[in-house]
């Protein structure tokens, strides 16, 4: 509610003529918060919002980037990307300590394969426990209910204002980011040129480039990878024209991972990504998908 009140917030600015009516739609992946999201399938915050799309109910959805599957369902499209918010991770923890410092054999919870990979690697001596649920449930949790800290996105903190309970941002060399971390896409239905001139007034360039070379690594892949798998592109301070990809890839357990860093031209992010998959595969990464 909080993403779809920021676009229309855009939105309405751009076309103070038009009024906009937001429709809470409750998803799978929101009302189941037992089952662990890597065994619900693609698409468990999106299918329920894109079938109202899809029947005219609704004539635009706000998603988190990261939540959207690469192939989306004929008929839709992405008509705008918003500006990213601050796309690491971040550790948060009621014992005040850093990661790096955080207590020996102590409870860490997380269900994001690639969160528990990368925490495998940076601490093997900590135990990682399975919590789901909204941010203020896995804050919960992770305050000593069920463990004692916990991986989230800082812009999901952020924007709920919640800057206050982050111990320590994580880099993005270490903790690779999913694939539109930070980023919020508006999905319409293909060919309402009327709706997409609107939405485009929320559209963020160098946002929508970075996050196709993202999603263009995740698409090499084949899309529905259920590998620990993370991306992030960002814009070349020396050439404004250039990003830099930084992609990585391990097995579930985190004990093999390949990580590469490619630059190349905004204009072409699938280049991008497809030089980044390259590079790993080079490093022998093809085998962990032969394997998943």
């Amino acid at each position: 509610m909080i993403q779809t009140e920021l676009t229309l917030n855009i939105l309405k600015a751009a076309h103070p003529g038009i009024e906009f009516l937001p429709v809470t739609v409750t998803t799978s992946g929101d009302a189941d918060q037992r089952a662990p999201l890597a065994g619900m399938g693609l698409g468990v915050f999106v299918k329920e919002i894109e079938y109202r799309l899809e029947k005219g109910e609704i004539d635009m959805a706000v998603h988190s980037l990261k939540d959207m599957p690469t192939a989306l369902p004929d008929g839709m499209c992405i008509g705008a990307v918003l500006e990213r918010a601050d796309p690491r991770d971040v550790f948060v923890s009621h014992l005040g300590t850093t990661l790096g410092d955080f207590p020996e054999g102590k409870r860490i919870g997380t269900s994001s394969p690639r969160r528990k990979a990368q925490l495998a690697r940076r601490r093997p001596d900590l135990e990682i426990v399975p919590i789901r649920g909204n941010v203020d449930t896995r804050l919960r949790k992770a305050a000593g209910e069920e463990c004692d800290g916990t991986i989230a996105a800082a812009a999901g903190l952020i924007r709920m204002g919640l800057e206050d309970v982050i111990t320590e941002y994580l880099p993005t060399t270490e903790f690779v980011p999913p694939p539109g971390q930070g980023a919020m896409a508006v999905e319409i239905r293909e060919g309402d040129d009327w709706m997409h001139k609107i939405v485009l007034a929320a559209n963020h360039c160098d946002t929508e480039a970075s996050v196709a070379a993202e999603r263009g690594f995740l698409e090499a892949l084949g899309g529905g990878c259920q590998t620990p798998v993370g991306a992030y592109a960002q814009t070349v301070s020396t050439n404004l024209d250039d990003l830099a990809l930084t992609v990585f890839l391990s097995s579930t357990d985190g004990a093999t991972a390949f990580r590469a860093t490619v630059v190349g031209a905004k204009g072409a992010p699938a280049e991008l990504a497809a030089a980044a998959w390259n590079d790993l595969r080079q490093q022998g990464a093809g085998s962990l998908l032969a394997s998943s």
